[in-house]
């Protein structure tokens, strides 16, 4: 008797788990398009907040090299080291949508 009532739990328990993995599937595309809106803005954000250290010199060829190198302390290091994160995440989630479509 017991052996059976096993079986029928373990058979819902199956049931559940389906259920929870089909509904999450179906959720997944309709949010996704806004997470990486939401993403790619922050990512944009992140991104023109660092502060530049090369001139328009720079961009021609000058040498800049003086002002290129500095040590990131700080509010700039957490900014660099989420704009790593914002991208890693943005990447992560485009190969997602390229998977499930």
């Amino acid at each position: 008797m017991k052996a059976g009532a096993s079986v029928k739990r373990a058979g819902f328990l199956r049931t559940v788990c389906a259920c929870d993995k089909v509904s999450a599937m179906v959720f997944l595309p309709g949010i996704l398009p806004y997470v990486q809106i939401a993403l790619s803005v922050l990512l944009i954000g992140a991104i023109l907040l660092q502060r530049t250290g090369a001139s328009l010199g720079g961009a021609f060829g000058a040498d800049n090299f003086s002002s290129g190198f500095h040590t990131r302390r700080g509010l700039e290091k957490t900014l660099f080291y989420a704009t790593i994160i914002l991208g890693i995440l943005f990447a992560l989630s485009a190969l997602v949508n390229l998977l499930i479509s």
